[in-house]
């Protein structure tokens, strides 16, 4: 079932069945070089689990992302509640298998996840983060209109969050 259409890609619901294409992801150590370690198959599916229960919990989770052209599962998108600071909020985050990286699709998928938060969720703020030296991920963020909310440290490590509010809200809030 697709959850989000973009123009070149489609986002839908993960299934356990996506684990084989998901781990090929989250087990290259390339792709996962900013976070704190890669996934083996186990840890796999119970983030498909987390991400499964999530959908239940709040509507929304991280989703498959798909090409439109051939059906081919590229990564994963979407929206999850983690914590910054003692501060549970909605986070974009994303896994684009890397031979389809600096083509767009993570930037495409994040702004149909942030217009969801938005449009959808009614979210009034939705926030990015990532270790300082993921500038890849930073630069994503601005395209979302995000700007630096704060650093802070948590897996021993500095991590930059950003975040974006929703202006429509902003509107009618002044009106």
């Amino acid at each position: 079932m697709k959850k989000l259409e973009t123009e070149r890609l489609y986002l839908r619901e993960l299934v356990m069945e996506d684990k084989d294409a998901l781990y090929n992801i989250l087990s290259d150590p390339e792709t996962m070089q900013y976070y704190p370690q890669t996934f083996d198959e186990v840890k796999v599916k119970r983030w498909i689990q987390w991400n499964m229960d999530n959908y239940q919990k709040y509507n929304h989770g991280l989703w498959a992302v798909i090409l439109k052209n051939n059906d081919e599962f590229i990564g994963e998108c979407g929206i999850t509640m983690q914590e910054i600071e003692n501060e549970i909020v909605p986070e974009i985050g994303f896994h684009i298998q890397k031979n389809y990286w600096n083509k767009g699709y993570a930037t495409e998928a994040a702004i149909a996840c942030r217009d969801y938060a938005f449009n959808t969720l009614n979210y009034s703020k939705i926030f990015s983060y990532t270790t300082l030296r993921n500038i890849p991920s930073q630069k994503i963020a601005k395209k979302l209109g995000m700007q630096t909310y704060k650093i802070f440290e948590k897996n021993d490590e500095n991590q930059i969050a950003q975040i974006v509010f929703n202006t429509k809200q902003d509107k009618n809030r002044s009106k």
